[in-house]
């Protein structure tokens, strides 16, 4: 019995059947690639694993509206760790080893006044807004909404990490 290669529709003015090429658009090159770009917002890394050229990407996302709004969710959801991790690395600093001269090492932090003032210029509408007096009510349901999503955080890091759930 012979073997079926899979053949795909290729488009223009007049249509016909080809074999795909290495680097031709599969429904399942479009997710890795999303994936990437989601954990690294970067898209030359992102057609580069996931085997898709950065032009037919870019044409994708000119002429496809399901995959440009993918697109964009996966820049937001890229954006919003990228903004966990400056967060969290502004106010835990990052270690540093320090290596004294009789060859013993010392681990300290350090803050990064750069990005602090960085994240206090972003923040300072919301602040000023937030210090607004609320209801008991408001302030009760904001902790708990707080408490939660730093339960989540806790356990995307834990998992992150390969540590067991500690709720």
């Amino acid at each position: 019995m012979a073997r079926r290669e899979k053949l795909m529709l290729i488009g223009g003015k007049t249509r016909r059947l080809q074999k795909p090429s290495r680097r031709s658009w599969s429904q399942a090159r479009a997710k890795a690639f999303l994936n990437v770009l989601a954990e690294t917002c970067n898209a030359t890394e992102a057609s580069r694993q996931s085997g898709l050229s950065l032009s037919a990407v870019d044409r994708r996302k000119k002429s496809d509206a399901s995959f440009r709004a993918s697109w964009f969710e996966a820049i937001a959801i890229a954006y919003q760790r990228l903004e966990l991790v400056m967060l969290e690395r502004a106010f835990n600093g990052t270690e540093r080893i320090v290596i004294r001269r009789d060859g013993s090492e010392d681990r300290m932090r350090e803050y990064s006044n750069q990005l602090g003032l960085a994240l206090l210029k972003m923040y300072r509408e919301t602040a000023v807004e937030a210090n607004l007096e609320l209801p008991p009510s408001d302030v009760e349901e904001i902790r708990q909404r707080l408490i939660q999503k730093v339960r989540r955080l806790k356990q995307r890091r834990d998992a992150e990490r390969g540590a067991p759930d500690a709720s």
